[in-house]
């Protein structure tokens, strides 16, 4: 996508606009005003000192955490970017273990004060029960837990698949204004490329605010949305106030009481939209909105040309408002609540009832067994009731800082060079990369080019022979390969066997 005589344009492609394509990655690109349509900076050009840019007031999609504190190391969620090489039995980051601490403390002190009692207190008179009731308690408990698990896993896995249906119309949307809005010559050229990078922005800022919103984040000054809806009128910027900005601290007694999973400890999720004043509007709509304005601007303009592509653009609006409307319909209906008193009645009944039942038989291992049987029970309805809102800040929900993290670095790579034009790549940049009909051959565009279609259409019908004739090669060889790696292994072994057979005679 270079210009024509780039190559030997030396030390005067540095001060030009017009070699800013130029694929030599010793060059440091300039950044001028220039009104030719041909230049473009290509992805191979990409030694930018980067410290020229700050201060500037361009968004920065903020990173994910680089450490794990201590302190956030039960705080999600989870960095898709790390990896530990621990079995999955000895992982702390992402268990529930924390939130069944006093549980479990409570229940062996309940279980040992039954086993003290059984052998101490009423040495005659047992207390014990018969197992009977374990086995129908335990029916009934685990149908319990697993109608509780497969709700829970259900509103996890339909938060994703929405989710993942506003990534996939954002980055639609972002490649159909990149490409198919043009740019018209001159001072209005330069104010379209504005205009479409701020058209970009505000498709990132729609991810980033539905996914405050469905935090219950409202307003419109946090870090990672501020500079991309800062200039945009919206009720969540009129809602504002400078009180908003401080954070109010915990006590270490609340975070301890937040990490056991006490719900006396958590604060209520929509305090911020009952304390707000003025109306917070729906400012994921609001963008949407604003994005509609730009191609309706792009349409009366004329840089957008084609009405299918107009047509497609407006469909992927209505997608994300569907998709918006999907996430905020998991949100919103959670597992009915009599549903989750009664399974967390029975769930607490059969586990206080274990030791009556275990004591006769077990005596003392009746406090371990307990403790074992209530980690099982327990962690299976904690891991649904933190699976049950896939959009928190849990450990095991959904990464929505990550993707969106990945979102805009996708964006910023789609507008990091300037919208293709199938003509500018179609030969490649020496007329001779672009491999048309490799394997048959390994001749260039510029050579196929100056053949007859004739000739082209021939190898067209031949090269659907070639590929199945270097298919059934493949396979052969693959199978080739694997039995001489077997007659190797055998011939190893036989000659192990044979070695040991003559030292037994020595």
């Amino acid at each position: 996508m270079a210009d024509e005589g780039g190559a030997g344009a030396g030390a005067q492609g540095a001060s030009t606009g017009g070699d800013a394509g130029h694929h030599d990655t010793g060059l440091t690109p300039q950044f001028l005003n220039n009104a030719s349509r041909k230049s473009t900076l290509t992805k191979s050009a990409f030694d930018v000192n980067s410290r020229s840019f700050v201060g500037t007031d361009t968004p920065v999609t903020a990173t994910g955490r680089e450490s794990i504190e201590l302190m956030d190391y039960f705080v999600g969620p989870r960095d898709l970017e790390k990896h530990s090489k621990l079995p999955y039995f000895l992982r702390m980051h992402g268990s529930v273990l924390p939130r069944m601490i006093l549980p479990l403390t409570m229940i062996g002190g309940w279980s040992t004060l039954i086993t003290c009692l059984h052998m101490y207190i009423t040495p005659r008179m047992s207390i014990g029960v018969s197992t009977l009731l374990l086995t129908v308690l335990g029916f009934v408990v685990g149908l319990a837990l697993s109608f509780r698990s497969s709700t829970a896993y259900e509103r996890y896995s339909d938060g994703r698949k929405a989710w993942s249906t506003v990534s996939v119309q954002c980055r639609n949307l972002a490649r159909m204004i990149w490409v198919s809005t043009s740019e018209r010559e001159g001072e209005d050229g330069k104010n379209d490329l504005l205009a479409k990078v701020t058209a970009m922005n505000l498709i990132l800022a729609f991810a980033v605010s539905l996914k405050h919103k469905l935090r219950f984040e409202p307003f419109a000054h946090y870090p990672d949305i501020a500079s991309l809806v800062g200039h945009l009128d919206t009720y969540a910027k009129a809602a504002h106030k400078e009180e908003h900005l401080v954070t109010p601290k915990k006590t270490i007694w609340k975070r301890i009481g937040e990490y056991l999973g006490l719900t006396m400890a958590s604060s209520n999720p929509r305090k911020e939209l009952k304390r707000a004043d003025k109306p917070l509007g729906n400012l994921p709509l609001e963008v949407l909105t604003y994005l509609n304005a730009y191609i309706e601007e792009v349409v009366n303009n004329g840089t957008l040309k084609s009405p299918v592509v107009a047509g497609q653009m407006y469909t992927a609006l209505g997608v994300l408002t569907d998709a918006q409307a999907a996430n905020e319909r998991v949100l919103a209906t959670p597992l009915p609540i009599g549903y989750n008193i009664l399974i967390s009645q029975i769930v607490l009944l059969y586990v206080y009832l274990l030791p009556f039942q275990l004591v006769q038989q077990l005596q003392w291992i009746t406090i371990p067994g307990t403790v074992a049987a209530a980690y099982i029970i327990i962690g299976l309805a904690a891991i649904g009731n933190e699976l049950e809102n896939p959009f928190g800040n849990d450990v095991n929900d959904l990464p929505l800082d990550q993707f969106c993290t990945e979102l805009g670095k996708e964006i910023d790579v789609l507008m990091s060079v300037k919208a293709p034009r199938f003509g500018d790549f179609v030969r490649g940049p020496a007329g001779e990369d672009n491999q048309i009909l490799w394997p048959l051959s390994n001749s260039g565009y510029g050579e196929w080019s100056k053949r007859s279609e004739g000739d082209i259409r021939a190898a067209l019908r031949a090269k659907v022979v070639v590929g199945a004739r270097a298919s059934q090669e493949a396979e052969t060889l693959e199978k080739t390969s694997s039995r001489t790696v077997s007659i190797d292994r055998g011939q190893v072994l036989n000659s192990r066997g044979a070695g040991s057979r003559g030292a037994n005679a020595a």
